[in-house]
């Protein structure tokens, strides 16, 4: 099995699957589904380098359940399973709770 090691301020994270519900209830068509914005992260890079050359942490880490811009980062597959490569700054926010 091969793994993911992203580069600099990059994140790998697996694409979680879009709501097949609307919140009254009622089932949506895979047509009608929105294109999934949130992922779980699976790697980190090590930060971007500042320009005294040192790493700059990222802020999210393995784990985290983000949300990100509909055309944001590269997809790409692995093994069978389809992963999306960005960096932090394409990020919009953290899912908590």
């Amino acid at each position: 099995m091969a793994s993911l090691r992203p580069l600099d301020d990059r994140v790998v994270l697996k694409v979680l699957d879009a709501e097949e519900k609307t919140a009254g209830g009622i089932l949506l068509p895979d047509s009608a589904q929105e294109k999934p914005q949130r992922g779980k992260i699976t790697a980190v890079g090590n930060g971007k380098l500042n320009k005294d050359g040192k790493r700059m942490a990222l802020d999210v880490k393995k784990g985290d359940v983000v949300l990100f811009g509909k055309y944001a980062g590269s997809d790409v597959k692995v093994d069978g399973t389809d992963y999306k490569i960005l960096r932090e700054s394409e990020i919009l926010a953290k899912v908590e709770g």
